[in-house]
């Protein structure tokens, strides 16, 4: 009873902060981890949350980042696929060594893999923090893409790292580069062949139900489902998300747009409750981290704030690396490619969901007595957390504010007009195949024309004129004809849309914001 208490409490919390954040202008999720810490702190509060670590991760991170990955496609991926590599791996890979190497260094007894165990722990920005805390903020979507981009993959690379690391720790033995990196590709092609297994099979079930709430319903399982599948093979089951979620919105079928409405309202909510628990729990358990060091705490937080440290440098080294590799590049979707947004997507690298489930799901034990220093990793990892998402995610909109790093909105305007002219102009080529029929009355064709030919300011949303609805009366007399030919326009539109979704160099935004008011109109139609 006492974790449903807090359970409800928390999406509760979530509700009000998200309205609080909204007036403050400050992200959301981090008022969570501040509610949480101070929830944690009050004194003679029992421990309420009381949870196998081990279930963190399956709980938490499959819905959300299924729910991140829909807001983007494999044509971005294709196009980043370099910023995918040089972040999600390489940039990973040289923050476990760098963090290995320092703690191996600082903390007495630590064993080496325990050491890497460490940095894979505190190596991944989380995608979930990311997306919570950069989402919102007015920044070049370039920017959010990359940072997408890179969360949606790093955890991979992350988690194959720690569970061998600790498997190795627990039962004695050398750590193998070589091996580290089969599992890795083993692991990712196995991901990448279940995600795709799992959408087609989703797909022939939905294509099967005809309650769009079940449709729904479905997404919200499928997620748990290949992230379970894929980790009971030993595949990557971030992975297999990520690919389920964009291969399933790549199949996404024109007649598909009351499922669309739906399910965007309904992960909208799902990712909101979901994030706001997620990010309480992070606060409530550092009062559990603080508890356990006792009073070696002074001593483990001054080798914390050293491991801070080479996180943040090793991250802005590698940026501005970045930046001097890409700053004379002409593709339009490189980043960074200024000093200011070198800082930017330093600032960026904040850790939270996964950093906290691995450092909590560390074993007490190994076949040869304690794990090596663990509370002091711990902590550690839990100081990195911090530190990194608690700082950066209230200061974020005002370090984009001042270094004017922000989103261009007449740029972001250009490409949805753009988006828009081709829904008009594929409508208007399917109104044209009517045009040659005589069974459509004139006086109706005509306004229907001089109607579709406003797709521009439909799509905007605008009101309709008194002009208009005059107009619609006249359409009467051939009401459930028109209906049809309009009908077809829309779906004319809403495929060359989706068509445009799947372009290379097409911001999924975008297409996305446009895609909706197709698909209201459509189901409006209806």
């Amino acid at each position: 009873m006492e974790l449903l208490l807090l359970v409800v409490g928390l999406m509760l919390a979530a509700v009000l902060l998200t309205a609080a954040g909204d007036r403050l202008r400050l992200p959301w999720p981090v008022l969570m981890v501040l509610l949480g810490v101070g929830v944690g702190a009050i004194p003679g509060l029992p421990h309420a949350f009381d949870i196998d670590p081990e279930l963190i991760l399956p709980l938490f991170l499959p819905p959300l980042l299924f729910a991140t990955a829909q807001r983007t496609t494999w044509a971005l991926f294709r196009a980043q696929w370099r910023s995918i590599a040089l972040l999600a791996v390489a940039l990973v890979a040289v923050t476990i060594a760098a963090v290995a190497g320092t703690a191996f260094a600082l903390v007495p007894g630590i064993t080496l893999t325990a050491a890497v165990a460490l940095g894979a722990m505190v190596a991944p920005p989380d995608p979930v923090a990311v997306e919570a805390v950069a989402g919102p903020v007015r920044m070049p979507r370039r920017l959010l893409a990359v940072l997408q981009s890179e969360g949606l993959f790093n955890d991979a690379t992350a988690l194959v790292v720690f569970q061998t690391a600790v498997l190795v720790t627990v039962q004695g033995g050398q750590l193998s580069a070589s091996e580290l990196l089969l599992r890795f590709v083993l692991g990712a092609a196995g991901a990448v062949l279940l995600g795709l297994a799992f959408a087609r099979l989703a797909r022939l079930i939905k294509d099967r139900v005809n309650d769009p709430t079940a449709r729904s319903a479905l997404t919200v399982v499928l997620p748990f489902a290949v992230y379970l599948a894929a980790e009971e093979l030993h595949a990557s089951g971030v992975v297999a998300v990520v690919v389920v979620a964009l291969e399933l919105r790549r199949t996404s079928a024109v007649d598909e747009a009351a499922d669309r409405i739906v399910q965007r309202s309904f992960w909208n909510v799902v990712e909101l409750l979901v994030t706001g628990v997620a990010f309480g729990l992070i606060g409530l358990d550092l009062r559990q981290v603080v508890d356990e060091a006792g009073e070696d705490l002074p001593r483990m937080l001054a080798h914390a704030a050293v491991v801070c440290a080479v996180v943040v440098g090793v991250r802005a080294v590698w940026m501005i690396g970045a930046w001097l590799a890409v700053r004379r590049s002409t593709d339009a979707s490189a980043a960074p490619r200024t000093g200011r947004e070198v800082v930017v997507l330093t600032w960026c690298g904040m850790r939270g969901l996964a950093t906290l489930a691995l450092a909590l799901a560390l074993p007490a034990t190994t076949l040869h007595g304690a794990f090596p220093a663990r509370s002091e990793l711990v902590v550690i990892a839990c100081s990195v957390l911090v530190v990194t998402l608690i700082g950066p995610g209230l200061t974020l909109p005002l370090l984009v504010r001042l270094l004017g790093v922000q989103a261009d909105a007449d740029a972001e305007h250009a490409a949805e007009r753009e988006l828009t002219l081709r829904a008009r102009r594929a409508a208007l080529a399917r109104m044209a195949c009517h045009e040659r029929s005589d069974d459509l009355p004139n006086e109706a064709l005509t306004a229907l024309h001089e109607r579709m030919s406003r797709m521009e300011s439909l799509l905007r949303g605008d009101p309709p004129t008194e002009e208009e609805r005059e107009r619609v009366e006249a359409l009467r007399r051939g009401r459930e004809l028109a209906q049809q030919v309009q009908a077809d326009a829309l779906a004319a539109a809403r495929e060359e849309i989706l068509a445009a979704r799947r372009e290379p160099g097409v911001d999924p935004e975008a297409a996305d914001r446009v895609l909706r008011r197709l698909d209201l109109r459509t189901v409006l139609l209806d």
